[in-house]
């Protein structure tokens, strides 16, 4: 099933750099129209799975320009729907919303308990010297960079990600690579990639030398999507084919 619905808008987007970071979104950025639909992979009573396009917001922004989100479209036909988790606004792939307040609550602890399992796929720039391994730089916001997270060591939160190298073509220098974080902070998978010197390519936040003009999105899709249902216990698994 898909959800059709089209907002206007004009993009304003930044030159990427050639620092670990890009100089942060000013806060009256609007982003672009997003044309692709959402499409609901699944439907009960309690709650529903969508695959998000890329480029479209998870929940509106604060300028009135920035509407639409999955969140806009999705409550005209689930008025009751709320968001479990969000997905960068430049990450396509599965996410899970609840459509009713017991279900919200059951879900949302199944994620801090982290019994939700989670895969990602990404193109990272460059030749990964590992073909698997574990990242866990601690994690912060940028007081002084919004909307830039940080690595630091002092008061930055834990965060751990998996990784496992599928492919690298050398046409491209680029590393096709499945994620599985076991931690959830914002921008997790993007900066940790960064801090291992190979950012996800079409990343506008978090790029190095051209890495981001080398792609016409962010190349982050979230594939795998696992949890108990929250009536009936049973193990739920969604997946979505990477589009890259």
């Amino acid at each position: 099933m898909t959800l059709a619905f089209v907002a206007a808008g004009k993009s304003t987007k930044s030159a990427a750099g050639n620092s670990l970071t890009m100089q942060p979104q000013p806060d009256t950025f609007i982003v672009p129209p997003c044309l692709e639909d959402i499409r609901v992979e699944y439907e009960d009573p309690d709650f529903i799975v969508i695959n998000k396009p890329s480029k479209l917001l998870s929940l509106s922004g604060k300028h009135p320009l920035n509407k639409d989100s999955v969140h806009y479209r999705i409550v005209q036909q689930y008025p009751t729907a709320t968001l479990i988790h969000r997905l960068d606004f430049g990450t396509s792939g599965l996410m899970l919303l609840a459509l009713n307040k017991e279900t919200n609550k059951q879900l949302c602890e199944q994620f801090a308990q982290r019994s939700v399992k989670k895969y990602y796929e990404a193109i990272l720039d460059g030749q990964l010297a590992d073909t698997q391994g574990e990242i866990t730089f601690p994690l912060i916001k940028d007081v002084d960079g919004f909307p830039l997270q940080k690595v630091c060591y002092d008061t930055g939160k834990p965060a751990t990600s998996h990784y496992q190298v599928l492919s690298y073509n050398a046409n491209t220098n680029t590393s096709h690579v499945q994620f599985e974080p076991i931690t959830g902070r914002t921008h997790q998978l993007r900066l940790h990639s960064l801090a291992i010197g190979h950012p996800i390519i079409g990343c506008d936040l978090y790029d190095l030398a051209d890495s981001y003009s080398k792609a016409e999105r962010l190349m982050l899709h979230a594939t795998s999507l696992s949890f108990f249902h929250p009536k009936s216990n049973e193990n739920m698994h969604f997946y979505s084919p990477s589009p890259f």
